[in-house]
């Protein structure tokens, strides 16, 4: 199951941000900014798939725009990894060139 969904530059700014279970407001900001930190310090060599507290994350870059999804750990890592490749691409046509 998706718990939360992420778009973040790569200034560490959240760009949009979506929470499938009820999370407070201070504790959002505190799990953007430790997530954030643990994606945008990763290189590209290393995988996309990161084992974080009770749940994963997993996250792709798209020039200076990151996008994370946290889901919990039965869900399949690669399935959810496409599904954000297909999510920019639906973006980027229909925005054009997003």
């Amino acid at each position: 199951m998706i718990k939360f969904f992420l778009m973040v530059n790569k200034q560490g700014q959240t760009r949009l941000s979506r929470y499938y279970e009820h999370v407070e407001i201070n504790k959002r900001t505190m799990l953007e900014a430790e997530v954030i930190k643990n994606c945008l310090s990763r290189s590209k060599e290393q995988c996309s798939f990161i084992e974080y507290k009770d749940f994963k994350l997993v996250y792709r870059q798209y020039a200076a725009l990151f996008v994370v999804v946290g889901i919990n750990e039965t869900e399949n890592e690669m399935a959810v990894y496409e599904l954000i490749h297909n999510f920019v691409e639906v973006l980027d046509k229909y925005f054009s060139r997003v």
